[in-house]
């Protein structure tokens, strides 16, 4: 069976305006991503891999270009409607982690399950298990500043994939973690992906992980300039 198409882009472009000069940081980007798919985008800093998964989850708006997601142009979609629908779909591990400060682990964790509709008492026992699954058992009650960078990217890995979500978009998910752990993240990942046939897309420059790719695209100057 063809597996199904969850993300398309056709000529996507976007430009940052920086005193009144208009930079062009995607240059007609085309992607197209498949269900049960990890690709990795590698690439300099200031190529574009951030700018073009943002757009790709709704985050933030093209200039030219569409950008189909499980057959949705996710950005020409109502803000509200678009909302719903990333919450569902989605799952987003930031390079920073955005966790929410006054929450511990567990609770920041289970944030798209409640935002779902869960109860919250499913919602943390969820979220613990995964933990758990994580390396993370004894931190679990901890806040975001009690916790070292890998923890906190640990912590950010499980709200991107609690949900179940048919997309996750990662970045740099390995970049606070040494090898061993490294290797155990984006393990974990691939049986989440193998598991729920979820689409993963992964910006990284750390050269250890490549192995975990089925695709590497490489983004220079904001085209796609090779893919392996």
């Amino acid at each position: 069976m063809t597996p199904q198409t969850t993300i398309v882009c056709k000529g996507i472009t976007k430009c940052y305006n920086h005193t009144h000069n208009a930079i062009p940081t995607l240059r007609g980007i085309d992607l197209v991503a498949h269900e049960g798919e990890l690709i990795m985008l590698m690439g300099p800093s200031g190529s574009g891999k951030t700018t073009l998964i943002s757009i790709i989850g709704g985050l933030l708006q093209q200039d030219d270009g569409e950008c189909l997601v499980l057959d949705k142009p996710i950005n020409q979609l109502p803000e509200e409607e678009k909302t719903v629908f990333r919450g569902k779909n989605i799952g987003f591990m930031f390079q920073y982690f955005t966790l929410v400060p006054t929450l511990n682990a567990i609770e920041n964790a289970a944030i798209p399950l409640i935002l779902q509709g869960m109860h919250r008492k499913l919602a943390m026992e969820a979220a613990a298990k995964l933990l758990l699954a994580l390396g993370l058992e004894q931190q679990r009650y901890g806040v975001p500043g009690q916790l070292s960078g890998g923890e906190q990217q640990r912590v950010a890995m499980a709200r991107a994939c609690i949900h179940h979500p048919k997309i996750i978009l990662c970045d740099e998910p390995t970049s606070f973690l040494n090898l061993e752990r490294g290797k155990k993240i984006m393990a974990l990942l691939q049986e989440i992906k193998k598991e729920n046939n979820c689409t993963l897309i992964v910006v990284t420059h750390d050269p250890r992980i490549l192995s975990f790719a089925d695709r590497i695209l490489e983004i220079e100057d904001g085209t796609i300039k090779k893919t392996q």
